[in-house]
């Protein structure tokens, strides 16, 4: 019983510092990617600075929770051009694309951030 106990914790403590559990296979990644740069990038702007749509940038985005831009991202917003991208993305995937917008402007621009 001590082993399996041992072997529970030991797959948990690896799933939960590699992040495998909710992140996106890397062709996925690269797919959302090319979504955020082109799609996004149409109305946003391609720097993500800002266009039709408000800009994306990490200071654009502190203080908004996750749980309203993922919702943002998913159901769009009403009354403006934003979309919903629910069909072509899920939960796991937005709050993935969220993060690689939280980070610095050169990572996100450039892709090396995971």
């Amino acid at each position: 019983m001590n082993k399996r106990l041992l072997l529970m914790w030991v797959i948990t403590a690896v799933f939960a510092n590699t992040g495998l559990a909710d992140e996106p296979s890397p062709d996925r990644q690269s797919t959302l990617r090319n979504m955020l740069n082109h799609d996004c990038g149409a109305c946003h702007g391609l720097t993500l600075k800002g266009g039709l749509g408000p800009a994306l940038l990490p200071e654009a985005l502190a203080g908004k929770p996750d749980d309203f831009l993922v919702a943002t991202i998913l159901n769009g917003r009403e009354g403006t051009a934003m979309p919903p991208w629910q069909p072509f993305m899920n939960r796991d995937e937005a709050a993935w694309l969220l993060g690689i917008l939280r980070m610095p402007e050169k990572q996100i621009l450039r892709g090396t951030g995971k």
